[in-house]
């Protein structure tokens, strides 16, 4: 293994803290100029808005370093489509696709991808069916999701995610998702070329035994299942195992250094 990937919440911070030992984790990772990133399925703010919001709490880093669905799908988009692009995203997240091609709904153009993310209270009847005829054009274009979250628990309760709106493109139009977003294959290839890496050289640290574990360890990455986030015992009865189970990121310096540099 030569570098490392990184889940934010629940990995190096929880309920707006870092947890403990986090950041002198991540200083002895930078000390050894190991070759890392974060990676997190947030689609409702764009990677600025993060560093920010780790930096209030001591993790200071840049938006290069950050690895999103966003980020993600524009960096697909730069290598493996032309055409303008309809964006069925945030506002705020939509500067992650300012350098591409728009599409322009008053031109009757042609897309040549549509992006789907968590818009939220901004469905309607009228804006999912204007992603569907422009998935129903000819050429048929790209259908990509920033993630197929189904549901998540908002302030005032739970709250339809990305995914139920996918799913209902997905079954009018006969078309299949490109997915950006843990535990896709694709998400963690990006995140390889932004290290520069192959997969099977990084190693991927994280809560959720779904999608940071199994999701990893299916696109051929390592990975190591951390005992603080969204973890339950239960997760170390199923079929998926993680390579190694830490109570905490804060425990990363002495495993590598056994397991990675003793075999070195």
């Amino acid at each position: 293994m030569k570098g490392i990937l990184f889940d934010l919440d629940g990995v190096m911070y929880q309920s707006n803290e870092a947890i403990p030992g986090a950041l002198q984790a991540l200083h002895w990772v930078q000390e050894r100029d190991i070759p890392y990133c974060f990676v997190t399925n947030t689609t409702s703010k764009p990677r600025s808005a993060i560093v920010d919001k780790l930096a209030g709490m001591g993790i200071t880093t840049t938006a290069d370093r950050i690895v999103s669905p966003p980020r993600a799908a524009a960096h697909w988009l730069r290598t493996h489509n032309r055409g303008p692009v309809a964006l069925f995203v945030p506002e705020a997240t939509q500067v992650e696709f300012a350098d591409l091609q728009q599409w322009d709904e008053t031109i009757h153009q042609p897309a040549s991808a549509v992006v789907v993310g968590d818009l939220g209270t901004e469905w309607s009847f009228a804006r999912l069916n204007q992603a569907f005829t422009c998935l129903m054009q000819e050429p048929r274009p790209v259908l990509i999701a920033l993630g197929m979250t189904r549901y998540w628990k908002a302030p005032g309760g739970l709250q339809l995610d990305t995914g139920p709106f996918v799913a209902a493109l997905e079954y009018a139009t006969g078309l299949a998702a490109r997915v950006f977003g843990k535990p896709a294959p694709t998400f963690f290839q990006v995140a390889a070329d932004t290290l520069g890496l192959e997969p099977g050289e990084l190693l991927m640290i994280g809560d959720d035994i779904r999608g940071d574990v199994e999701g990893a360890q299916e696109a051929g990455l390592k990975a190591v299942l951390v005992k603080t986030g969204k973890f339950r015992p239960e997760d170390l009865q199923g079929k998926v195992r993680p390579d190694a189970v830490l109570e905490s990121v804060a425990e990363l310096p002495a495993w590598w250094g056994k397991e990675v540099q003793g075999q070195a």
